[in-house]
């Protein structure tokens, strides 16, 4: 779905009416996603038009403390801190360093280059299926869509990438959206992120930085979804077996998110 335009939130997408098959398609106004929401402003038209009643924050802690949300007025905030237990050891920066990286080219490529900016981010999305912290998140925000009065609900990290790109990828599959579609929505995100940091990708390319490495570092690849897809199948076998097994989310739950977000 487009990009909804407010200008106090970046990436801030809708997931409604997105097909699922059979004539379905995803209810709109019920599950959002964005980036981080440090600048929200609660009063902006297309922000209090939502009626958002829950935020499920996927940050760190250092992220939350460094950018605390600004929550629309009603909302209740829940953490769901995917990379709790990840972080140190997955080979990528903190979100902070992001952007000392991407004003040194050598220290990018030092730490980055080589194909290592990809490996590091596959591997952190078979952890976000596979790591005790990602399984725990990602089952709260399904149990939050199962809760009554939750919705309209929105799911968001830093950028509203990776982590908030597999939990979309994770509820439209369990709703019967095919591949084609999961991967479209997936990566539909990569022009709102690539127009945020233009002005930083510009100043490392114009210091001799390579831009697909910083291409790679800022926006989302086929290659970093199809290795959370892939570490589902092999561990579970199926996306609903993952949900099941993997998150502990129970089938009554499951089924009531379907009716609640699909109608059926």
């Amino acid at each position: 779905m487009p990009a909804i335009p407010a200008a106090s939130v970046a990436n801030l997408r809708d997931l409604g009416g997105l097909p699922l098959g059979g004539g379905r398609a995803v209810r709109p106004g019920l599950v959002l996603r964005s980036a981080q929401l440090d600048r929200l402003d609660p009063a902006e038209p297309a922000v209090a038009a939502l009626g958002i009643r829950t935020v499920v924050d996927l940050r760190t802690e250092t992220e939350r403390v460094e950018r605390p949300d600004r929550l629309p007025a009603g909302a209740r905030r829940i953490v769901a801190d995917v990379l709790a237990d990840h972080l140190a050891v997955s080979g990528l920066p903190p979100a902070a360093r992001l952007k000392d990286l991407l004003t040194d080219p050598a220290l990018a490529e030092e730490y980055l280059g080589g194909g290592k900016v990809r490996a590091a981010f596959a591997q952190t999305y078979r952890t976000f299926v596979a790591g005790d912290s990602g399984r725990a998140s990602y089952r709260t925000l399904l149990t939050e869509l199962g809760t009554p009065g939750a919705v309209p609900l929105l799911f968001h990290c830093t950028a509203g990438k990776d982590r908030t790109g597999w939990a979309a990828a994770v509820v439209l599959s369990l709703l019967g959206a095919d591949e084609e579609t999961v991967r479209s929505e997936y990566l539909s995100v990569n022009t709102a992120v690539r127009q945020a940091f233009a002005p930083m990708i510009e100043g490392f390319t114009a210091q001799g930085g390579d831009p697909d490495l910083a291409l790679d570092l800022i926006g989302v690849l086929p290659e970093y979804l199809e290795a959370g897809l892939d570490e589902v199948a092999v561990r579970h076998g199926t996306m609903e077996t993952y949900v099941r097994e993997g998150l502990g989310v129970p089938d009554e739950v499951t089924d009531v998110i379907r009716e609640r977000l699909t109608g059926g």
